[in-house]
């Protein structure tokens, strides 16, 4: 009986797929295991709530909520333009191209974000006389995840056999009909699902934009802590708003990845 139930809980790597009720039950359980801790933890703190103050500030929780969406779409759509640029560049013949590539990928990769951002406005920006913390901020998300996935797209063409290479030089494509008919399409299948990653990590990386005081989500909830001084009231908003971004990006990326596992 006792083997019964424990199996029902049990899947093997090559064995038969988990039965949908099992997965419920696992769920299910997890879910009442972290409820009880937490739940314990909070009911030994001894904090005066005080969650009508921030009540008054939820307008201010929702435009937060709403800029983070917007600058974290924006930085992925010129990330993804600088990735595939700056990948084409690290397999360029031209070597101070190359190099370039190089050193921009592991400079970023290499240093924090916050720093970057700090340089990026204070320094770089201002130099160029360009005063618009939102685009700066955008730019600096995009440079930063740029870098990653220009090692993502690298990797993804250099995965690429090199029989269906000369099978393209066989047939007369050229190095741009090449890339755009046989290396593309298998890429993207390989790229899609990391991808939607990368975007869940631009979306907890864009608080850092708080520094330059761009009134994103996590902005606007240290300002209503410092209206209020309820400190867990302005941050616990803050953690569920993020998680309601990123949660239903990774279960997304988990799909795409069980979709495109066996793509060719």
């Amino acid at each position: 009986m006792r083997g019964k139930f424990l199996s029902f809980f049990v899947t093997q790597h090559h064995g038969t797929p988990v039965t949908t009720a099992a997965r419920i039950v696992s769920w299910c359980l997890v879910a009442l295991l972290a409820s009880a801790v937490f739940s314990f933890a909070f009911s030994q703190l001894h904090y005066g709530w005080n969650w009508q103050a921030i009540w008054q500030y939820r307008q201010k929780f929702w435009q937060g909520w709403l800029m983070t969406v917007a600058i974290s779409a924006a930085a992925l759509l010129v990330s993804m333009v600088i990735g595939l640029l700056t990948a084409l560049a690290r397999r360029s013949a031209f070597l101070p191209l190359r190099y370039s590539a190089v050193l921009y990928i592991e400079v970023v990769r290499g240093t924090p974000l916050l720093v970057q951002i700090l340089i990026l406005f204070y320094v770089v920006a201002n130099a160029f006389g360009l005063e618009n913390r939102y685009l700066v901020g955008v730019l600096a998300l995009s440079l930063f995840a740029g870098a990653y996935l220009a090692e993502m797209i690298r990797s993804g063409i250099e995965s690429i056999r090199d029989s269906q290479l000369e099978s393209a030089r066989a047939i007369g494509l050229t190095r741009a009909q090449t890339y755009r008919y046989i290396i593309f399409p298998q890429v993207v299948r390989q790229l899609v699902p990391p991808l939607t990653g990368q975007f869940a990590s631009i979306i907890k990386d864009s608080s850092l934009l708080s520094i330059i005081a761009v009134s994103e989500f996590t902005l606007n909830a240290q300002e209503v802590n410092a209206f209020t001084y309820s400190t867990l009231e302005s941050y616990l908003p803050l953690a569920v708003g993020y998680l309601l971004l990123t949660l239903p990006v990774s279960l997304f990326s988990r799909i795409l990845e069980r979709r495109f596992r066996f793509a060719a």
